[in-house]
């Protein structure tokens, strides 16, 4: 049964000889998470748990405490076992999660809650929190800057070779435990079982061998050994569709999931064979929107930006507005690598939404302008809107760009910099450690309302 919140009671208090108190951050961040609105956000998602978890069940963690656990877990980049450490060996966090002296709840515990949390909760968990910041005047919506970052997924650098010999690990995993609920089936073989992880795992290496050296002769031997590897793939597939229809016509609940988690991989298993002998055997050219990167995360994108350091970056493009304040008023986790100028109408129309008027200056770098994304601007009652033009332009485009005003508006878009770079070393955004699209929703959601929810009280402390 969902409970809202534990009896109320002052942990600081039961031993006044130390003197304890929260940290100032934290105590006006208390008083902030101290919202109903916010808590029933939360608690609406989580009472879909099940049919009656409302009103059955033994109690549950309280939505309260969820809700301020999980904000303190993105707001110090803990892990959710780390949360759970901490958390309970503080007496200062147990006040703040409103834990008091009841037990912690388990990290296995949290993630289950957090999971139920959706990615849409999180959108409008950030905008109230914008409101909040409106009604403390850290932010009136007068000024917009966008940009685009990449957020990694958690996975290794890809291969073709690396992503054969992990679909054939973890292929021959499944069918291990299909064995086990299929032990009465007499119809397969022992070899449909047959486990061909090892051979997969040195063909992998030798291919990586031969990469590192030169010539005709170590280009043969690639080409050799990757269509062994692929030979030992395809036969680990055929496997793997025998076991699944085996599973299927066993009827019960385990042999239904098994044969679903083997169907699923079975498919991304022959894509990842597709690409490799198109690429390697056929000399083909695999577009990158074409291209599987990770059997784990297949919605991971290939991404490139220019960078020097980070030519390709292997995530998600995700988009952030922020405006005057230091708050970030809007994130995107996007599709594959769409242009930049898309992004600028949604982001525009967020900010009217949110702040009921247009902002005063909207700047982004060259990337997003367009001549139709300046006058829909203008349209929308943008006074000043501070994009360059790329490329070559006429001497009155150039005039235009060298006014007061255009250069220090753009001047101050370069700020979204280094917001992106906090994000990233405070707030987790460099890698997603979350998995599938609504995880990474997830990931990015939390860390952008914990930044915003530190910015607002660093803002009204000064």
């Amino acid at each position: 049964m969902l409970r809202d919140r534990y009896p109320r009671i002052d942990v600081t208090d039961l031993i006044p000889q130390l003197n304890l108190s929260m940290e100032p951050e934290l105590a006006q961040m208390d008083t902030l998470l101290d919202d109903d609105t916010m808590f029933q956000m939360v608690k609406l998602d989580l009472a879909k748990r099940y049919a009656h978890t409302m009103t059955d069940g033994r109690p549950s963690t309280p939505v309260e405490v969820i809700l301020r656990l999980l904000v303190v877990k993105h707001l110090f980049g803990w892990s959710y076992e780390e949360t759970e450490r901490w958390v309970r060996d503080s007496l200062s966090l147990r006040q703040f999660c409103r834990v008091y002296l009841e037990a912690v709840p388990d990290d296995t515990t949290l993630l289950r809650w957090a999971n139920l949390i959706q990615p849409k909760t999180l959108h409008d968990l950030l905008d109230h929190v914008l409101h909040l910041a409106q009604s403390r005047k850290v932010t009136r919506g007068r000024k917009l800057r966008m940009d685009g970052t990449v957020v990694e997924t958690n996975i290794h650098h890809p291969t073709d070779s690396t992503l054969l010999s992990d679909g054939v690990r973890v292929l021959s995993r499944t069918l291990k435990r299909a064995r086990t609920v299929l032990s009465e089936a007499r119809s397969l073989s022992g070899a449909v079982f047959r486990d061909r992880t090892r051979t997969a795992k040195r063909c992998a290496t030798s291919i990586m061998d031969a990469v590192r050296q030169r010539g005709e002769e170590a280009a043969q031997t690639r080409k050799a050994t990757y269509r062994r590897l692929l030979a030992v793939t395809q036969a680990t597939v055929r496997q793997a569709r025998q076991a699944e229809t085996a599973l299927k016509e066993a009827g019960t609940h385990t042999s239904q999931k098994l044969a679903k988690r083997l169907g699923d991989m079975v498919g991304l298993v022959e894509r990842v064979i597709d690409q490799a002998t198109r690429r390697v055997l056929q000399g083909q050219k695999v577009p990158a929107t074409e291209k599987l990167v990770s059997l784990f995360e297949p919605e991971t994108a290939i991404i490139r930006k220019g960078k020097i350091d980070h030519p390709t970056e292997f995530g998600r493009a995700v988009w952030l507005d922020e405006v005057e304040g230091g708050l970030i008023s809007r994130y995107a986790v996007l599709d594959g690598n769409p242009g930049d100028a898309e992004q600028f109408i949604p982001s525009l129309d967020h900010h009217v939404a949110v702040f009921d008027k247009p902002p005063g200056l909207a700047t982004a770098d060259r990337g997003v302008y367009s001549s139709a994304n300046e006058e829909y601007a203008l349209q929308q009652g943008v006074k000043h809107v501070a994009i360059p033009k790329p490329g070559a332009k006429s001497d009155e485009r150039a005039a235009h760009e060298k006014q007061r005003w255009f250069r220090q508006g753009y001047a101050w878009r370069s700020g979204s910099e280094g917001r992106i770079s906090l994000l990233k070393r405070c707030f987790g955004l460099e890698r997603c450690l979350y998995h599938s699209d609504a995880g990474m929703e997830r990931w990015v959601g939390w860390g952008v309302i914990a930044h915003d929810l530190r910015a607002i009280v660093r803002a009204t402390s000064c």
